[in-house]
């Protein structure tokens, strides 16, 4: 038994994705998602505006944190910039009136700011827009949506890459009179296609059955789950190029997965999070589709609203996708015999 025992930790020792995921990984989601798991928002960035907005800005509340004062704009210039996702919140202040609006996209932030000024402001005017309600549902299926692209992308795109490789399919496939990106292609469209059918559902499902607004264009939805989904379907890719069987592949896709969806702003709030743990975040796809998701669908933002995130997950796209394509490449490459020195002098001297 102790030999079977010593055997079995000698295997795991040299399974290093293996000792990374029982050991690496749950430290790391500890610390991590240590930090990120709070709803509780206790500053908010807060733009002023109007002709008292210096005397209003120097009286507002702790949990409003001023990070601009713009006397010279009026309350439709601070709906706008709510819509653009410029600030979670605006406060109003003329001359006889103070009046907070509060962007209900951003769940969590709105409904600590309502609370925070019912305790310490409660004679100020609180307006929530784009989700009155403060429903739960309005900014969680949004996200949804990027968390199924998500798992569509990485884990089943990786899956079918792996099980090619094992099948001994995808060395068959690079005998074939076809250029290597036109075999990748070919090969992630399907969960292109898919990906794009369960959006259309979901979105539906959530209109229709949980009352969800959309606001925007289908459009600029549709532009940002594609771009959104080049990045996925690139990962899915990398994780499928480094997994010799579909448990390494899950296990590897898990590991992308799960920072994603707690860090991303999908569940916790970002403006929760320490700096530190937020600058990840910053580098996570999943963060820059929940942002598209909830300014076209909830706040019906337009195309300079969510250029950046776009153009963000553009190069994303581009960056990861690029290493894929590189990386898979190698496998739909059929190696080259090798020249056999002694087959020269076995062959013996050419006589004329």
């Amino acid at each position: 038994m102790w030999a079977m025992v010593v055997k079995e930790f000698r295997q795991m020792r040299r399974d290093h994705r293996a000792l990374a995921l029982m050991i690496a990984l749950p430290l790391l989601m500890l610390v991590v998602f240590g930090y990120a798991a709070s709803f509780d928002v206790t500053q908010v960035p807060t733009r002023v505006v109007g002709p008292a907005a210096e005397q209003a800005a120097r009286q507002l509340p702790g949990i409003l944190e001023v990070v601009e004062v713009r006397a010279e704009q009026d309350a439709d210039e601070a709906r706008d910039a709510l819509r653009a996702g410029e600030v979670p919140v605006a406060v109003v202040a003329g001359a006889s009136q103070v009046r907070v609006l509060v962007d209900g996209s951003q769940l969590f932030t709105a409904r600590a700011v309502a609370a925070g000024l019912a305790s310490a402001a409660p004679t100020v005017d609180v307006e929530v827009l784009f989700n009155e309600s403060l429903d739960t549902a309005a900014v969680m299926i949004p996200g949804i949506v990027g968390l199924i692209l998500v798992f569509i992308g990485t884990v089943i795109t990786s899956l079918g890459m792996v099980r090619e490789r094992a099948a001994g399919t995808l060395e068959q496939l690079a005998v074939l009179p076809l250029r290597s990106r036109d075999v990748l292609v070919g090969k992630i469209a399907p969960y292109f296609l898919v990906a794009a059918v369960d959006l259309t559902v979901v979105v539906v499902v959530g209109v229709v059955l949980f009352e969800v607004p959309f606001n925007g264009s289908p459009w600029l939805l549709a532009l940002g789950s594609a771009l959104f989904l080049l990045v996925t379907l690139g990962v899915g890719l990398l994780v499928s190029s480094v997994s010799e069987s579909s448990g390494q592949a899950i296990q590897l896709a898990l590991m992308t997965l799960l920072p994603q969806v707690m860090l991303s702003g999908l569940i916790f709030p970002l403006e929760a999070m320490p700096v530190a743990i937020r600058s990840i975040a910053y580098v996570l796809p999943l963060t820059y589709f929940v942002e598209i998701s909830r300014a076209v669908m909830v706040r019906g933002a337009d195309l300079a609203a969510i250029a950046e995130p776009l153009l963000l997950l553009l190069v994303l796209g581009i960056v990861v996708f690029g290493a894929a394509l590189a990386r898979t490449r190698r496998d739909l490459v059929p190696a080259r015999p090798r020249k056999d020195p002694t087959a020269r002098q076995q062959a013996g001297p050419v006589t004329a």
